[in-house]
């Protein structure tokens, strides 16, 4: 509605300007030739204007004075009068032919009236808003028909949920004792008893459907469960270990360690380490938690994979020097978190670090194709024995308990670099072959590379 008004504004608009010129093109004609001949008038009537003496008082309203500086000079003070077409019952067509436009003017001490009948400009408009008319009323016939097609693809599921509740409530297909023995079935089912299954071959033929998916759907909540009751119990343990140490050493200096100065400072170091410990494992597993929860925004950015790599590598080095540290890497660019991809990096070659020996190599590596940016983190150590692969990323678990135990491992690192991984949209690879060595690459979606522009 908006858009017809706008287009009959513009329209109207058009035809005044238009008549305005027309006016103003015929007052110069007339002050250079006079008036023309009764010939020169006929021919005049097919262009759609005519030039006469005004004889009598001139009817009609003027153009303000701070507005006529926008007209032409002959015609700015000269009156304007519009004659609309009478309703006598003729068609409309044939009314257009009465719209008049009418200028009086002065010229040389007399008075002409100037009167223009725009009949094929009225034409023409008439038919653009019946085209338009007919094409709006097409889209909103089209509209009507899509719409109602999506309402009923919307309102289907409930249409059938409301022919099932109906037909669960005539009386003809299902027994009140049928439906009791399901509701029951379904109370009998919490949280300690989440294996409980419903026997799809005692259900009725029209509730298996359901019964199979409330059967699948405790299938996925049971998974749930016992994973995060494994976390817990798993995290629990983790936490005992620190805490007992700590305990330990507080009751040594309670009885030995106030006048022992041997027993004091290994006392102090022992739970400064066991506190660090500790204080880094509640931190990945409120890293864990956030991510579990999707609490945790990225900041996006556009940045090159080989530039964070060396610098990861660049700081190791300052910190180990231990290990031989060796480096490949071409121009990468991704668009990811960088805080989190370097926090990943990190944990790669920590553990590359703890299961190496002492001058073995490390090398990292950055490489780009197929649309993917590769990062590798690849050492010389104990290795992986192949049945433990599949369940490295899995939270707590270690490959080799007791090595991680003396390197202070949590067994949390590669979950952590596993969902960084993952919730850029990339996947980690893994090859490892015991006694010969590990390597680990962390696979993004790459950026793609931007044209440069030429100056102006």
């Amino acid at each position: 509605m908006t858009l017809d008004i706008a287009l009959c504004l513009v329209s109207t608009a058009g035809l005044i300007v238009r008549s305005e010129q027309t006016v103003a093109t015929a007052a110069e004609r007339l002050n250079q030739t006079g008036l023309p001949t009764l010939d020169a008038e006929n021919w005049l009537e097919l262009t759609g204007y005519s030039v006469s003496v005004q004889t009598g008082e001139p009817q009609g309203f003027r153009i303000p004075q701070t507005l006529q500086t926008y007209f032409s000079k002959q015609t700015a003070s000269g009156i304007r009068s519009v004659e609309l077409p009478k309703s006598d019952g003729v068609i409309f067509g044939r009314q257009l032919g009465g719209f008049t436009y009418n200028v009086t003017i002065d010229n040389n001490g007399r008075s002409y009236l100037i009167s223009i009948r725009p009949r094929e400009a009225l034409r023409i408009f008439v038919g653009m808003f019946g085209i338009v008319l007919i094409l709006e009323l097409i889209m909103l016939l089209g509209s009507i028909i899509s719409g109602a097609r999506t309402i009923r693809k919307t309102l289907r599921p409930i249409h059938e949920l409301a022919e099932t509740a109906q037909t669960l409530t005539m009386g003809g297909v299902f027994t009140p004792e049928q439906l009791e023995v399901l509701a029951g079935k379904l109370d009998g089912i919490n949280a300690t008893r989440l294996d409980t299954r419903i026997p799809v071959d005692d259900t009725q033929s029209e509730l298996k459907t359901l019964a199979s998916a409330i059967n699948g759907m405790l299938d996925r909540i049971n998974e749930s469960y016992r994973s995060q009751a494994r976390f817990v119990s798993d995290a629990s343990h983790e936490l005992r270990t620190p805490i007992s140490v700590i305990q330990g050493y507080a009751n040594l200096l309670d009885r030995w360690g106030k006048k022992d100065e041997k027993t004091l400072q290994e006392s102090i170091d022992a739970i400064k380490d066991e506190t660090a410990n500790m204080k880094g494992l509640v931190e990945q597993l409120l890293f864990l938690a956030r991510g579990d929860d999707n609490t945790m925004a990225l900041q996006i950015e556009r940045f090159e994979l080989s530039v964070l790599a060396v610098e990861v590598l660049r700081e190791t080095q300052m910190i180990d020097g231990g290990h031989e540290y060796d480096s490949s890497v071409t121009p990468v660019f991704v668009h990811a978190d960088k805080s989190l991809i370097k926090q990943a990096t990190r944990i790669l070659i920590d553990n590359a670090m703890k299961y190496s020996a002492p001058g073995q190599r490390i090398t990292i590596s950055v490489s780009g194709a197929d649309g993917y940016a590769r990062l590798t983190v690849q050492d010389e150590g104990i290795g992986i024995a192949p049945d433990a692969v599949p369940q490295i990323f899995e939270r707590f678990f270690r490959a080799d308990e007791s090595r991680a135990r003396a390197t202070g491992g949590t067994g949390l690192g590669l979950s952590i670099a596993k969902w960084i991984t993952e919730r850029h949209g990339g996947h980690i690879e893994v090859l490892s072959r015991q006694d010969i060595g590990t390597r680990i690459s962390i696979v993004l979606p790459a950026a793609a590379e931007m044209v440069p522009v030429a100056p102006v």
